[in-house]
């Protein structure tokens, strides 16, 4: 696939460079993920129809009632997970459309993504192939189970809100692992990043945030 994709003018270095300074703006620090952000070829992951308007700071839909996150949103939670070192196995549920996967991939020794509807999930599989990106492993299952069978998880990011955060997530949560989640109803959202002592969870404020709900079951 052409990654520049051709007559889109907004994918030019100085469109991504403007959405990288409005996120410094907004304090993200970390220069790692702002590299990531400057570099993952956001518009690769939207309709050609949207892909104008791929480096905007806004979500946009992406289909089966899905929406690719803001990037601000993106970068704030991979900061989050990633803080003080290279996170060696990262659970990631919620694929979507794959770009916070490609985000995080480098800053992670490896990646397991759950996705719940599947043509998401073979879209963002064959994206994350088309872009180099080898340290993923894909399952096509139940956000709300986790995978147990590759627990303990370094850091565990989730990309949709559940009302309330599932105890089979924090418990698939390494000792000393972060756990990122958007929790609450929709309109009351609020980041949270859980962080395991023993079997106490450390829980810091984020920031409101707006997610499309977490969902059991598959599709």
């Amino acid at each position: 696939m052409n990654t520049e994709r051709k007559g889109i003018g907004m994918t030019s270095a100085r469109t991504r460079e403007r959405l990288v300074q409005r996120l410094v703006e907004q304090k993200i620090r970390d220069p790692r993920v702002l590299d990531r952000i400057r570099n993952v070829p956001r518009h690769l992951f939207v309709d050609e129809a949207l892909a104008s308007r791929a480096y905007e700071d806004t979500a946009l839909p992406i289909g089966h009632g899905q929406t690719i996150s803001q990037p601000y949103v993106v970068a704030r939670m991979t900061e989050a997970v990633t803080i003080g070192g290279m996170p060696e196995k990262v659970l990631e549920v919620g694929t979507g459309c794959g770009y916070q996967t490609a985000v995080l991939a480098p800053l992670a020794g490896r990646i397991y993504s759950i996705e719940r509807i599947e043509p998401l999930l073979e879209r963002a599989r064959e994206r994350l192939r088309e872009l180099g990106i080898r340290n993923v492993r894909f399952k096509h299952g139940d956000g709300y189970e986790g995978w147990p069978s590759q627990a303990p998880f370094d850091a565990i990011l989730l990309a949709a809100a559940p009302h309330a955060l599932p105890q089979t997530l924090l418990d698939q949560l390494a000792e000393g692992g972060r756990l990122v989640a958007p929790v609450g109803p929709e309109g009351r959202q609020e980041l949270l990043r859980f962080t395991r002592r023993g079997d106490q969870f450390l829980r810091e404020r984020l920031g409101f945030v707006s997610f499309v709900p977490l969902l059991g079951g598959v599709t």
